[in-house]
């Protein structure tokens, strides 16, 4: 990080940069890349391998929606499974739902979450020592693979772009034992990356998807620092009708768990027009 600015590096022809007030970490560890610095706007922001993956300005966007979303759309989530999501953000959304019993998160980078505790305090907050939470540093092929039969009612999926340590996270394999481990009206989300520049990231993983999964679709969220637009959370179920409740259901189940009035981007009206997509969206979907 030099000249007080730092540069993205996710698309060799179009980027995004930072002004830097200080840099508070920088680790290489056994899997990648981690830079966690102060900007002049966003905040602290947390670099992997030179991209960008969650800022403090505007973190909220994001991990309302991959969480808010499916365990509202399910009604009735007890165990929650988390794989990534080192930042603690995720999991601490899954746990302000009072129906949840049980939320495993594996994150197969320790450094992740030990440098999120240390400069990101106020993203994972006190979720760490929630006695439901059970964080495991571990890898999540491998939990899934070992996972007993119908043990999760959904499975929230907050990985890095299918390259490098994230590649595995979207295979046939991966989705095999998804399927497998969730309940009967169980579903997984992961983000599917920006359309707009990523589309192909939506396309084969949506019909790598269909393979297991008798419902698949995608819903979208405007995170301002993920550069192109709208992002797409894949959307991977067993029961159609959890995209298509209406308004009232979906704002009902908000009050009853205590949601309502503690979002800044999710509302009921947002996590019903989600789904709705764009053409330039929706066609890379399976039909």
């Amino acid at each position: 990080m030099t000249d007080m600015w730092v540069n993205e590096t996710l698309y060799p022809f179009w980027g995004q940069r930072f002004g830097v007030t200080r840099e508070l970490a920088r680790a290489k560890s056994a899997f990648q890349d981690i830079a966690i610095f102060e900007s002049e706007f966003h905040g602290r922001v947390m670099l992997l391998d030179g991209i960008v993956q969650i800022t403090e300005r505007d973190e909220f966007v994001y991990q309302e929606m991959l969480a808010h979303v499916p365990l509202l759309a399910h009604g009735d989530a007890k165990s929650v499974l988390i794989i990534g999501a080192g930042d603690g953000g995720v999991l601490r959304r899954v746990l302000m739902h009072p129906g949840v019993t049980k939320a495993v998160m594996v994150e197969i980078d320790g450094e992740v979450i030990r440098l999120s505790k240390e400069f990101l305090p106020n993203i994972g907050g006190d979720t760490w020592t929630d006695p439901r939470a059970d964080v495991i540093v571990g890898d999540g092929i491998d939990y899934v693979r070992k996972a007993p039969d119908a043990s999760f009612d959904v499975i929230i999926v907050d990985s890095t772009d299918p390259i490098g340590v994230g590649e595995v996270l979207f295979t046939d394999d991966f989705y095999s034992n998804c399927a497998r481990i969730l309940t009967g009206r169980g579903l997984i989300v992961n983000q599917c990356g920006v359309p707009f520049m990523q589309a192909d990231e939506l396309r084969e993983t949506s019909a790598r998807r269909r393979k297991f999964f008798p419902h698949v679709t995608a819903y979208v969220a405007a995170v301002p620092t993920y550069v192109g637009g709208y992002m797409t959370l894949g959307w991977a179920g067993k029961d159609p009708s959890l995209t298509t409740l209406p308004v009232a259901t979906i704002a009902e189940r908000a009050q009853a768990a205590g949601i309502a009035g503690t979002t800044e981007y999710w509302s009921p009206q947002v996590h019903v027009a989600a789904f709705w997509l764009p053409p330039y969206i929706a066609r890379h979907l399976p039909g």
